[in-house]
């Protein structure tokens, strides 16, 4: 049984240079459409606006956004899927100077442009069809 229950909440600061990475699996076969969601909170709560948004709909398409002043805005779509069925994977989201930068395997896969200064992120929330194995943190930590 994994110690971080889903959904998942830590308090955090990012800047450039920081990274969130998580080692997770999908609770169930992608013939069942299952969901893994990390969102980059510019609160404390999960109704707060969301820097980056990141889902991944296994098997299928995964989706970026932002949420600033309680809309959503233009969603970017990429069917690129390096998700496999039933397997292990490792998300690390990297940010950088102009644009989050994630990596699944150690391999570069998405990029999403800043439309929300990454500095004003305080909460990470990971929830859906996942079971996270670990987490590693190269980032500061608000206690």
């Amino acid at each position: 049984v994994s110690p971080w229950q889903v959904p998942y909440q830590r308090r955090l600061s990012l800047s450039p240079g920081s990274s969130v990475t998580i080692v997770g699996k999908p609770t169930l076969c992608f013939s069942m459409n299952p969901q893994l969601q990390l969102d980059l909170h510019t609160g404390n709560d999960e109704n707060s606006d969301i820097a980056f948004h990141f889902v991944v709909c296994f098997g299928n398409c995964v989706v970026m956004n932002n949420r600033d002043r309680g809309e959503w805005r233009l969603e970017v779509k990429s069917s690129e899927m390096p998700f496999e069925n039933g397997k292990q994977f490792k998300l690390c989201i990297i940010v950088l100077q102009n644009e989050y930068q994630v990596m699944v395997n150690d391999k570069h896969w998405y990029s999403f442009p800043h439309r929300v200064d990454p500095r004003s992120v305080e909460m990470m929330q990971v929830c859906r069809d996942v079971s996270l194995i670990s987490k590693l943190c190269n980032l500061r930590e608000i206690r």
